[in-house]
């Protein structure tokens, strides 16, 4: 007669896969809106955007992508241009990954926002948080447009890798949320054009397995 099997024994479950998060910067904007506070200003790579936005697109053709979601804005969809023609997942506009409103910041140069709102530049985030920009999106508006769409695309996608093609400001956001972190806290984080940063979600916290890595300059020999 064999033996019966001990009441104690259990069958060891197989981890749920995470589901990965890669977020991608847009790549360099026109020299005129370098170095300003772009925000909702509908405006065109750069030529040196466009090479990085073909580089950033060599390095995901190896990726697996389940999923693409993107800003409406220009920028980003130049930046994109060049991973749809690879055979990547048709993308999936969501008005809501535009970028912040800056309000009566919008246009302005760093240090013109410095001497015209008395506050430092690496400062803005904070202003943000505070009471936003005047005429602008608060900290508090902003996260409320952005992490309602941030849920549903996790909700619809667990256990793949979705690329989410967007801003700084919206990434900084949604690193926000993810890592339970005030926004200001974020600006310790390089946000780089055309850059990705690659968070992984488990059951029991969000993994930060890539921060900032930019295929156009660190995969140059």
């Amino acid at each position: 007669m064999s033996a019966s099997p001990s009441k104690n024994f259990r069958r060891k479950r197989t981890p749920a896969p995470a589901t990965r998060l890669l977020l991608i910067r847009h790549a360099e904007v026109e020299v005129a809106h370098q170095r300003t506070f772009g925000g909702q200003i509908d405006m065109n790579l750069s030529l040196r955007g466009k090479r990085q936005a073909k580089q950033l697109a060599g390095y995901l053709h190896s990726k697996t992508l389940d999923a693409i979601y993107a800003s409406p804005m220009k920028r980003v969809q130049q930046t994109l241009a060049p991973t749809l023609k690879n055979s990547a997942p048709a993308q999936i506009i969501l008005p809501e990954l535009r970028e912040i409103d800056f309000g009566d910041w919008t246009g302005l140069g760093w240090e013109t926002v410095k001497n015209k709102f008395s506050f430092a530049p690496h400062e803005w985030l904070d202003q943000i948080e505070r009471h936003g920009a005047p005429n602008g999106e608060s900290g508090r508006d902003f996260r409320a447009r952005v992490e309602p769409c941030l849920r549903e695309i996790i909700r619809q996608h667990p256990g793949q890798n979705i690329a989410v093609f967007c801003h700084g400001g919206v990434i900084r956001m949604i690193l926000a949320i993810l890592l339970g972190l005030p926004l200001p806290k974020t600006n310790l984080f390089e946000i780089e054009y055309a850059s990705i940063t690659q968070v992984a979600l488990h059951p029991h916290m969000a993994e930060v397995e890539l921060l900032n890595f930019t295929p156009w300059r660190d995969l140059v020999a």
